[in-house]
């Protein structure tokens, strides 16, 4: 069985599906490793470096690809890109399956067996293959260190002959993964941190960072979703929850919005004005921008300054660590290939929830029914 770990070609992207180490962990599940020359350099693994790890250094795109049973990525393969993947053939990536709806439709096409690290259950054994959350871990951490490059006031409290200095106020909409790293990065600067989530479980998590958790009382379990995400909330609450986040933003230096809901655009958390009344100097990133973004003044990867507030929409903040981000990335991909290879050979076994799960293309069918429906009402 043959894997390929191509290098990146959408702008901006640095991260490599496989490290050295994991190529020694998919070679030792029976499979042979090929990787495109050049395919590690952004992230500062050289060739070199795979071709000692037991890997097949190709540049000649057609000998990568002969007789290749498995292709590992990281962004979505390019229509260019898949036509030129062999028939049959699985393919692993992060696509947003729900959006990238060519992609899906020309791998279900090709007859290719498609997964997605953005569809990995949320269990306990699949743990170690959530691609998302150890992005989002990243995208947490790095979020709160660009925010406080954006701002004109010191993080910390600081005592000084010439005076006081207050510490920044830092409010986190969203307590998931990214958020609770952002939390806990911006408690480690010194800043007074509040955080907002619809999920009132999440409230001890938030608490035991040393942030206070922003909470607006329902009866309901408006927000909880399957799996530990978040669902989409009733007008009321969002009502509630718009006055009370409102009145904690126009008090805030840093604003760091992480609400995703998985295969839907972004939800509104921040409209132009409530922009309007936070102070100048005062700054948002939007961890949502990829899918449109909880600010309403969001434009992906742009930094727009509106009334002297700062809107950062950098889409991809993982990459901007492409080092750890591609050796996390690295091991869930190679995990989740590993946990299919058994006595040497690839298996698909759609009784398992884990394989079925993160499964959206399978024999010339589209198997995951969000995105068959996505693609029927496109």
């Amino acid at each position: 069985m043959i894997a390929a770990i191509l290098k990146e070609i959408t702008p901006g992207e640095k991260r490599v599906a496989a490290t050295p180490k994991t190529v020694k962990e998919l070679i030792k599940s029976g499979l042979t490793v090929r990787i495109q020359s050049g395919a590690g350099e952004a992230s500062f693994f050289s060739d070199q470096d795979y071709e000692d790890a037991g890997a097949e250094v190709i540049s000649d795109i057609s000998s990568l690809y002969k007789n290749v049973d498995i292709v590992l990525k990281v962004a979505p393969a390019t229509l260019e890109e898949m036509d030129a993947i062999p028939n049959g053939a699985a393919y692993v990536s992060l696509m947003q399956t729900t959006r990238e709806l060519e992609q899906v439709q020309k791998l279900a096409h090709k007859n290719m067996t498609g997964f997605s690290m953005h569809l990995i259950p949320r269990t306990t054994l699949a743990q170690s293959m959530d691609a998302l959350s150890s992005q989002a871990n990243i995208a947490g951490y790095k979020s709160v260190l660009v925010g406080a490059a954006h701002l004109p006031v010191y993080m910390p409290l600081l005592m000084t002959a010439a005076g006081t200095i207050p510490p920044a106020k830092v409010l986190i909409l969203g307590a998931g993964v990214a958020g609770l790293q952002a939390i806990a990065t911006a408690k480690r600067l010194g800043a007074q941190v509040e955080a907002f989530d619809v999920r009132p479980e999440v409230k001890e998590q938030v608490e035991s960072l040393g942030a206070k958790f922003v909470e607006v009382e329902s009866d309901s379990d408006d927000g909880v979703g399957e799996g530990g995400y978040a669902k989409e909330t009733s007008d009321d609450y969002k009502q509630r929850q718009q006055a009370l986040i409102k009145d904690h933003i126009a008090k805030s230096d840093l604003v760091i919005t992480t609400a995703l809901i998985p295969g839907r655009p972004a939800p509104l958390l921040i409209p132009t004005d409530m922009v309007n009344g936070m102070k100048p100097g005062s700054a948002i990133m939007d961890l949502a921008a990829e899918n449109g973004g909880n600010c309403e003044l969001t434009q992906g990867d742009e930094i727009v300054n509106h009334n002297g507030v700062i809107i950062d929409g950098t889409i991809n903040l993982p990459s901007t660590m492409q080092v750890h981000a591609s050796q996390l990335y690295a091991k869930n991909v190679s995990t989740f290939v590993t946990y299919m290879m058994k006595e040497g050979e690839l298996t698909f076994d759609l009784e398992d929830e884990i394989i079925s799960g993160a499964m959206f293309t399978h024999e010339g069918k589209i198997t995951h029914e969000p995105t068959r429906d996505a693609v029927s009402n496109s």
